[in-house]
């Protein structure tokens, strides 16, 4: 952090505006301010303090008291101050709470509390917040440093200087912390502290286990041994014991699984012989029933032998008269087909003879020499057809060809008219599409207006939901901060009356003759009374929780309300700064405005396109045109043709028409004729064959009859069966042999089998109850054995689990056990002897390391008698220790408390200290960079040496950029500080501020 430039107003001692340049003394890195007792010095500190945390370390009441006395009503109070934080440059604005004349009427009225924060964006300042509350929220994220803070690492104010030197354990950790980030450490102890309990859950849920596995063995053993049970039986209560009853039961099962086995293995046996002899008079009683079935289907089939020997002499002739089916078959096909020729002859020569004495034709006995003849002449007049036939499509097609060319001529007329007035439309339409063109142009304009209003309004109306979120945020804010606040002062009230109470817990110790633990004396007149509520480390340890609670809540608070402040901020700003009513107004006539001009462009697009189109069709028109005439060309050159063509084809036909009305039909009387004579001489031929034919095949059949046992045909033709019912005929008589065949070779296997045996039924009744006893004693053995091995195998399976949990047990206890001596020594209790946490191991290493620092200085400014000594003594009362400091005095070898120093020593070592603070803090990464150092009186308690060893320690910390700021009326001092600040009294009161060019020499 960097201070630049500082401005009072009304402020203190200050009544006009008096400025300080502090960039002024960055070449010299340390300056003084200087002036007389009273005029006004450490009022510059106090006016940084306030402007950066509304308050000042010399007045604890507020700022009520900052206004200058010397202010007349109506003048302004107000301190404004610029800085830097990493790369960031702010400017804070405050003024406080005062009585000014009221605006209406007379009388005072007060001006309220006042602050604004800005942040320079590219050389122009913007504001971040414009309230008290939300200044100090955004500063304290900016700066990393609260108001107390702030005084004992940058501003070492008077009264104040040397607290961080005095302070306690806990005030010295809350300020450590706060600088080097350790609450993280705090996050770990507790994270730790989690595990722990979450590991000892975990082995309480493993040890439940066993005991509920060993519950449930123990159930089973009882269910398997109900003597025992029932005799009484105590379980051990030892889970050793308990274990090893469960093995025993193991083993007795295991033993009555074996018993049950054997008794099984009987039973089986048992069983077997009762089947066997079942299975014997069922076989006996079987074969009985079988040979009396057997018998009687023997008789059955015996009876049928009559019908089946009818059967099979039908089935011989049957198959007899079927090799003669095929010339039978033959013959009657043969005498059919003569039949039908002799018919199909008389018909054709009926149709010949009408054909040819209806066209005149000479009837003759050859045929064949006249379908020949007439073939010619067909040939000759078929081919004259061709000519008649086209002679009437040419004709037609001349015709069609003069209607097209006679159209043509009409088409182009008409094309040649409407062209003519297409150049004056084209300039009608040229006028009108240049002036919606103008109009048209203003449409992308528009658009971007109407855009980028109806985006502000957007921003606009979010940016009034906003508010009232950011209002609800600040609201949360405030009374978490409340809260944090109160929890925070209710710990200060106990650490102050544990402190108060400290006297009276010394005084019960002291012994008359033995030197007290504080001062050294061995007399003890008045010792403290104790207190009569002392606080306990309980309390304590609960009120701090509280406050860290109230404190995280506080946090997340401000986080909720510094993230609503800068979406409101964002969404204003792209608002513009404008209402949501005017930009709504705005928009409609944005809007109207682009409708007009999208109106404009949709004539201008309409015009355009009837421009193109009309040209567009004029081309057309022409090329056309173009076309119509080489068509008309083309239809005049193919009619001269086509006329040829006709008078050709007519003079072809004329010749061969003859005495008929045209060739075709010539053609078709001459066909007719031939075809007939064809038919009648194709007929003559196919009776002749057929005839033939049947001879042959009525002689084939009679020889075949005649070598067969029918005497004639219609005896063979009776005999004859269909395929399905002789093959019918042949099953029922193969089946009839097969059955009789089969059934006599039973009966005499039966009667072999049954030789000896008694001729009454058997009965197996008492065979059938013998088996059914047997086999439920088996069943009863069997379910024996099967649930005897259950029990074995879930027995085994319980004792497996139980090792397993109990390995689990022991396993895990060390676990937990590592977990809880972890957690228990990172919280600072047992085994941690030193009552130390985590968060204050690290503290003291950084600690450490700041009395390294330190001493580097504080050995030169004493000489080398006094350093400062990190000690981490156990507290008195268990309090949490590792943060102490005290003072190794070179002289006695001693190391003694901070507070037994003199004055002027207190101020070397805490100086000192306060220099080692911050180079330690500034070498952190991430740390907070203490570039700016103040330091209020003091000086007028050292010696003239001490105080030059003092000040060429100051002077040392220009090396690292670092500027020092010292207030001191020591005149030694002003000799060897030629940076000043002058602050002088005027005569009249008030005090001014000098910066001249001297000063920063």
């Amino acid at each position: 952090m960097r201070l630049h430039h500082l401005e009072l107003t009304g402020f203190g001692p200050f009544r006009e505006r008096q400025s300080v340049d502090f960039e002024a003394f960055q070449r010299d890195g340390i300056f003084l301010i200087a002036g007389r007792t009273g005029a006004g010095k450490s009022s510059i500190l106090d006016g940084v303090c306030f402007a950066l945390y509304g308050s000042v370390p010399r007045y604890e009441s507020g700022d009520k008291r900052l206004r200058s006395d010397h202010c007349d009503p109506e003048d302004p109070t107000e301190v404004r101050l610029e800085f830097t934080v990493g790369d960031r440059r702010w400017r804070v604005t405050r003024a406080p709470e005062y009585q000014r004349p009221s605006r209406r009427g007379g009388g005072l009225t007060t001006e309220p509390t006042r602050a604004e924060l800005e942040e320079l964006v590219d050389g122009v300042w913007v504001g971040r917040a414009g309230k008290p509350r939300d200044v100090g929220l955004l500063l304290d994220e900016v700066l990393g440093l609260n108001a107390q803070q702030f005084q004992q690492v940058i501003l070492l104010a008077q009264n104040r200087f040397s607290r961080f030197l005095l302070a306690s354990g806990a005030e010295r950790q809350s300020l450590l912390r706060a600088l080097f980030g350790t609450r993280r450490y705090e996050e770990y102890a507790r994270e730790l502290g989690e595990r722990s309990k979450a590991a000892q859950h975990e082995l309480d849920a493993l040890g439940e286990r066993a005991r509920t596995l060993l519950d449930q063995a123990e159930r089973l053993i009882a269910a398997q041994e109900p003597v025992a049970a029932e005799q009484g039986e105590a379980p051990p209560v030892d889970l050793t014991a308990r274990r090893a009853a469960v093995e025993l039961g193991e083993q007795r099962a295991l033993y009555r699984l074996d018993t049950l086995a054997r008794e099984r293995a009987a039973a089986d046996d048992t069983r077997a012989v009762a089947e066997a002899a079942h299975a014997e008079r069922l076989a006996l009683a079987k074969g009985q029933h079988e040979l009396g079935r057997a018998h009687e289907r023997l008789t059955v089939l015996e009876e049928a032998g009559v019908q089946i020997a009818v059967d099979r002499r039908r089935l011989q002739h049957a198959r007899a008269a079927e090799v003669l089916r095929a010339p039978l078959e033959a013959a009657l096909a043969a005498d059919d087909a003569a039949a039908t020729s002799d018919a199909a002859v008389a018909s054709a020569e009926a149709a010949w003879q009408r054909v040819a004495a209806g066209s005149g034709e000479e009837v003759v006995a050859d045929l064949a020499e006249l379908v020949e003849r007439l073939t010619g002449d067909l040939a000759v007049w078929t081919a004259a057809l061709t000519h008649e036939a086209a002679l009437v499509q040419g004709e037609a097609q001349v015709r069609d060809a003069s209607t097209e060319a006679t159209r043509l001529e009409t088409d182009i007329v008409a094309l040649d008219a409407q062209r003519a007035q297409v150049p004056a439309e084209l300039a009608r339409l040229d006028a009108e599409l240049e002036a919606e063109r103008e109009a048209a142009a203003r449409r992308d304009p528009a658009r971007s207006r109407q855009e980028e209003t109806a985006s502000r309004l957007a921003a606009a109306e979010e940016a009034a939901r906003l508010a009232a979120a950011q209002r609800e945020a600040e609201i949360s804010h405030r009374d978490a901060a409340a809260a944090a606040a109160t929890a925070a002062a209710a710990v200060a009230r106990l650490l102050q009356r544990r402190l108060d109470g400290y006297a009276g817990e010394l005084a019960t110790t002291l012994v008359d003759g033995e030197p007290c633990a504080v001062c050294g004396s061995t007399a003890h007149p008045s010792p403290a009374e104790p207190a009569d509520e002392p606080v306990t480390d309980e309390m304590l340890a609960a009120a701090e929780v509280e406050r860290d609670a109230t404190a995280r809540d506080e946090r997340r608070a401000s986080d909720a309300a510094k993230a609503a402040r800068e979406r409101h901020a964002e969404a204003a700003a792209r608002a513009g700064g404008q209402t949501v009513e005017v930009l709504r107004t705005q928009l409609a006539a944005a809007t109207e405005e682009f409708a007009d001009a999208e109106r404009a462009v949709a004539r201008r697009d309409a015009l355009a396109a009837r421009h193109a189109e009309l040209a567009a069709l004029d081309a057309d028109a022409e090329a056309s045109r173009t076309g119509l005439v080489d068509l008309l060309v083309a239809a005049r050159t193919r009619i001269a043709a086509l006329t040829a063509t006709v008078d050709a084809a007519r003079q072809a036909a004329g010749a061969a028409r003859g005495e008929y009305a045209s060739v075709a039909e010539r053609v078709a009387h001459v066909t007719a004729l031939r075809d007939a004579a064809r038919a009648a001489a194709d007929a003559r031929a196919d009776a002749e064959r057929a005839a033939t034919r049947a001879v042959q095949a009525r002689t084939d059949a009679d020889e075949r009859i005649a070598a067969s046992v029918f005497a004639d045909a219609a005896e063979a033709t009776a005999a004859l069966l269909k395929p399905a019912d002789m093959e019918a005929l042949a099953e029922r008589i193969s089946s009839h042999d097969t059955q009789l065949a089969a059934t006599r070779a039973r009966v005499l296997e039966l009667e072999l089998e049954l030789a000896g045996a008694p001729a009454e039924p058997v009965d197996t009744a008492a065979s059938r109850a013998a088996l059914d006893a047997a086999d439920a004693a088996r069943t009863a053995a069997l379910r024996a054995e099967r649930d005897a091995h259950t029990a074995v195998e879930r027995l085994r399976d319980l004792a497996l689990q139980i090792d397993d949990a109990y390995a689990g047990v022991a396993a895990r206890a060390a676990d937990a056990a590592a977990i809880a001596r972890l957690a228990d020594t990172v919280a600072g209790r047992a085994p941690n002897t030193m009552k130390m946490d985590l968060e204050t191991f690290v503290l003291a290493a950084e600690l450490e390391e700041i009395v390294g620092a330190a001493n580097l200085r504080l050995s030169d400014m004493s000489s080398g008698r006094y350093r400062l000594q990190h000690t981490d003594a156990r507290a008195a009362r268990g309090a949490a220790s590792g943060l102490g400091l005290e003072i190794m005095d070179a002289f006695t070898g001693q190391a003694r408390p901070a507070q037994s120093l003199s004055g002027g020593e207190t101020f070397l070592a805490s100086l000192a200290l306060a220099l080692g603070l911050a180079e330690v803090v500034t070498a952190r990464a991430g740390g907070v960079r203490l570039d700016t150092l103040f330091v209020d009186e003091g000086f007028g308690s050292l010696d003239e040496e001490t105080l030059d060893l003092a000040m060429r320690t100051l002077d040392e910390l220009r090396q690292g950029g670092r500027m020092v700021g010292v207030i001191s009326h020591v005149a030694a001092m002003k000799e060897q500080l030629p940076a000043q600040l002058a602050v002088e009294a005027t005569p009249h009161g008030p005090s001014i501020i000098r910066q001249d060019d001297v000063a920063r020499v």
